[in-house]
């Protein structure tokens, strides 16, 4: 299954919507605008909360887990590697490689591909598709992405601010 993540250009705090191939809205993201480390809430269509992210602040290294019925069910953890980008996703035993700057990687758990992303240029606003296989949980997979997303800007934001 394909879907699509268009971010709100203009808007308070993240808003991103989700919707399938056929722009039929699936999902829908709001971010908490004043809080300690990046929160973000991802909902059904029908207003259902499905899945909370949430950040570990003071750690070393970007940490997010992220909750189901106010149980954490997993978390998404950035290693640390020297020449290229790896996140570790604990508690579903997947793994994310790819080019992140350019926005292409893979979900994979063993030699499975759960989702591979990758990012629309030139369009207003960042736009992301996702490829979902059958068999995966995908409010998961959109999880890691927002996740992922989530780290570039913020390591986006620090580089703009330290070069200032």
């Amino acid at each position: 299954m394909k879907l699509y993540i268009k971010q709100k250009v203009f808007s308070w705090g993240d808003k991103f919507r989700i919707y399938d191939e056929y722009k039929n809205d699936m999902y829908y993201v709001e971010g908490e605008v004043f809080s300690f480390g990046k929160k973000l809430h991802l909902y059904n269509n029908s207003g259902e909360e499905e899945a909370f992210i949430h950040q570990k602040v003071l750690s070393l290294l970007p940490r997010f887990f992220i909750s189901r019925d106010n149980v954490d069910v997993a978390q998404v953890i950035k290693k640390f590697t020297i020449l290229r980008h790896e996140y570790i996703v604990e508690g579903l035993g997947w793994t994310v490689t790819g080019n992140f700057l350019a926005h292409d990687y893979e979900i994979r758990s063993g030699g499975r591909t759960i989702a591979s992303v990758s990012k629309h240029w030139f369009t207003w606003g960042d736009t992301y598709e996702i490829d979902i296989s059958d068999d995966a949980d995908e409010v998961m997979a959109i999880c890691v992405v927002l996740i992922i997303d989530a780290v570039i800007a913020q390591s986006d934001n620090n580089s703009a601010s330290s070069s200032n």
